[in-house]
């Protein structure tokens, strides 16, 4: 989520998923995942991040975090810190210990959100050295102004958008970069928004507005024609890839990586 390198990404950190992934946070009501198959589309998913030009760093899966595949939403990295998040999901919060550990690899600068703030990265969009930070279910008050403190800190700014209907921000918007922002359903008409090229993505086809701007390159799930012709008609080249396992757990494209 962070950008370094005039925007661009170079590295990546993923998680592999685990067999206890059967056992995750869903709402989606599509049914279990298939372990096996979540397997494959994860490998395909390492392998379009490492066409985008990013080194992958991929971490051996843990069993006893049946969601820990979607590890963006346990930290936020910036070009100036790092910031471990406070999942709100209880069965999430002891996550962030191996997380850090890999972390402190990479940054020298390394904040935390303490309780009772909570805060998952999937929330938070970043446009440039701002943040946009969406108050769900999974980050509260306390969290979000934790965050907002932390980057003004770092000379980074934040600001809140009340989210209605979907369970993070970026379940409903990406930014692009170029001023362009991929968005559906409430973020439409968000007024914070509207400064943006906004690239819409229709209600039916919703769970392609979790996409990721990598280097030039989109990344968009697998089945979506229209959403993906939308993105190609702003002038980029997009990427497909089948995450059809991990949207059972209420996860996207942009959940199974850190990029920084």
């Amino acid at each position: 989520m962070s950008k370094k390198n005039n925007n661009y990404f170079s590295t990546a950190i993923v998680l592999k998923p685990g067999k206890s992934l059967i056992k995750g946070i869903t709402t989606a009501n599509l049914g279990k995942p298939d372990y096996e198959k979540a397997v494959k589309q994860h490998n395909n998913y390492v392998n379009a991040l490492k066409n985008c030009g990013l080194k992958v760093r991929e971490l051996e899966a843990n069993e006893n975090f049946p969601d820990s595949a979607f590890v963006e939403d346990v930290a936020l990295l910036t070009p100036k810190c790092a910031i471990i998040t406070n999942p709100g999901a209880p069965t999430r919060k002891e996550e962030i210990k191996e997380i850090q550990n890999v972390i402190q690899q990479f940054y020298n600068d390394i904040e935390k959100i303490k309780s009772p703030g909570t805060v998952e990265a999937g929330d938070i969009m970043m446009v440039g050295s701002h943040c946009y930070i969406g108050l769900s279910g999974r980050t509260n008050l306390n969290g979000a102004n934790q965050l907002i403190n932390i980057l003004n800190k770092y000379g980074m700014t934040g600001s809140l958008i009340e989210l209605k209907n979907v369970l993070h921000l970026k379940t409903g918007v990406a930014y692009l970069e170029n001023n362009n922002l991929v968005a559906c359903g409430e973020f439409l008409k968000e007024p914070e928004f509207q400064k943006f090229n906004i690239i819409k993505i229709p209600e039916e086809e919703n769970y392609a507005a979790n996409c990721v701007w990598i280097n030039g390159k989109v990344l968009i799930p697998e089945g979506y024609p229209v959403a993906k012709q939308n993105i190609i008609n702003a002038g980029y080249e997009v990427i497909e890839i089948d995450v059809s396992e991990f949207r059972k757990l209420d996860g996207g494209l942009s959940c199974l990586s850190l990029r920084f």
